[in-house]
């Protein structure tokens, strides 16, 4: 039977891509003291990497999806970490970084696209802290990079 959260993902149109497996020496997931900390997750969209940087070659439009296909990885890695997405009890903390120029200041826009989609799955339990940081590059010339703290149930 598919779970609930799953459910809202499909009433959302919305598909999880494999989980990625990681770039260097880190796991993609950590379970502890019932948090869930995710390591920085990059955009895949269509299979892809997005890459560049914003206020450059890449629109503030096209960084907002790349934080929401970020945030899709993100699911997917906790999805193969826990099971199941139903033992997410909150998203705690998003940190997204953005591969932007020195005078780009519109970080908050770009990572809306995570922060909406978590609201847009979790409802209120997807209500987070959350940073948005400029930063000069990313892991393989990605866009954004997303990483997460989640309350989790045993």
């Amino acid at each position: 039977m598919t779970d609930s959260v799953e459910a809202r993902l499909a009433e959302l149109g919305l598909t999880l891509p494999v989980a990625a497996a990681p770039v260097a020496a880190y796991v993609p997931v950590v379970e502890a003291g019932g948090l869930a900390h995710v390591s920085g997750q990059l955009p895949f969209i269509d299979g892809a990497l997005v890459k560049g940087r914003l206020g450059e070659n890449v629109s503030t439009e096209e960084g907002y999806e790349a934080a929401k296909a970020c945030g899709l990885m993100l699911l997917a890695q906790l999805k193969a970490a826990l099971g199941s997405l139903d033992r997410v009890e909150r998203i705690v903390k998003l940190g997204a970084f953005i591969n932007s120029t020195g005078d780009y200041t519109d970080q908050p826009k770009v990572a809306n696209g995570v922060s909406e989609l978590m609201v847009a799955v979790f409802g209120d339990a997807g209500k987070h802290a959350r940073s948005a940081v400029g930063v000069p590059v990313l892991p393989l010339g990605a866009a954004v990079e997303v990483d997460a703290i989640v309350a989790v149930k045993a």
